[in-house]
């Protein structure tokens, strides 16, 4: 098949994570544009909304053929219904995206840890702001969304410790990333509350494990967390 285009920064994992890791446990060919050489140009053209056609607010955006397709959770409903990554039914599909759209909920929460006032300032010109909002975050607003998915989780009729169907979806691999990425941002917090959530700890330890998420973690096709991204760990937000 044609290769996908994912158009993202190259350099964070950030968004463009979740959708790097659907593409990879199904094994799909996709360039990963931001990361070419001269690969800047088309990534910004895909955000051009001085352009006709249907440019995105930002990345990432997925070309699959004619089609260019932003938002995660949008391109991730794409991928699940093409590739056997989400459920056949419409009801089920639908269910993999609200869940995907309450992941990029705490996903935003997350990022604003760290730019409580505005993105168009440093961290370092709202840190003390950012200490309130982080207190916060990983004393109400963690254990409120992953409470809600370990009850998910275990509503699951089909008991196969995947959180839609007796399947893997999209929404395992979204949620393994969203426990990385906090471990990462707020590993003090993380290590005292995860005997909270057995069966999410439990997912992320099944998709880590499964064979095409193990070798692109080992790969060099994974960027590292670091401080540009969404997840970002500064010691004094746990101190």
């Amino acid at each position: 098949m044609e290769p996908y285009v994912l158009y993202y920064w190259p350099t964070i994992q950030g968004r463009g994570e979740f959708v790097r890791l659907a593409l990879e446990e199904a094994g799909l060919p996709y360039v990963d544009i931001g990361r070419e050489k001269e690969g800047m140009p088309p990534l910004m053209a895909s955000i051009d909304h001085s352009h006709p056609g249907t440019p995105s607010f930002a990345p990432p955006v997925l070309k699959a053929g004619d089609l260019l397709i932003g938002q995660v959770a949008n391109i991730l409903l794409f991928l699940g219904e093409r590739h056997g990554l989400a459920p056949r039914s419409e009801a089920g599909r639908l269910w993999c995206n609200q869940l995907q759209l309450t992941i990029a909920d705490i996903v935003s929460e997350a990022h604003d840890t760290h730019h409580p006032i505005s993105t168009n300032l440093y961290y370092e010109d709202q840190k003390r702001e950012a200490k309130k909002r982080s207190r916060d975050f990983t004393g109400e607003r963690i254990p409120k969304f992953l409470g809600y998915f370990e009850q998910v989780l275990q509503n699951n009729p089909a008991r196969g410790g995947y959180i839609v169907g007796a399947r893997i979806s999209y929404v395992d691999l979204s949620l393994f990333q969203l426990v990385e990425g906090l471990r990462y941002a707020f590993p003090k917090a993380m290590a005292q509350q995860e005997a909270n959530w057995p069966g999410l700890i439990a997912l992320r330890d099944k998709v880590a494990a499964r064979p095409n998420i193990a070798a692109y973690l080992a790969s060099e096709r994974r960027i590292p967390f670091n401080e540009d991204g969404i997840f970002r760990h500064y010691p004094e937000l746990e101190a």
